[in-house]
């Protein structure tokens, strides 16, 4: 299994952000709702979003930015 970050969308595909790269996706392949910033987990019987990391990445996102600004 692959785990990685929908970095953005072209067309059709997504662009997922990987430990050693980037790799497209057809929009078609991934579940629905997936959005930019979501973590996923990508295997043989498909993807699917890791909304505990996702969470947590979008946490520490917003402390580092509520730091950062304060």
């Amino acid at each position: 299994m692959k785990r990685g970050i929908v970095d953005r969308f072209e067309g059709d595909f997504a662009i997922v952000e990987l430990e050693n790269g980037f790799e497209r996706i057809p929009r078609s392949k991934l579940p629905e709702g997936v959005k930019e910033g979501d973590s996923v987990n990508i295997s043989a019987g498909g993807t699917t979003i890791d909304h505990e990391d996702t969470d947590k990445r979008r946490k520490k996102i917003k402390e580092l930015m509520d730091k950062l600004f304060q």
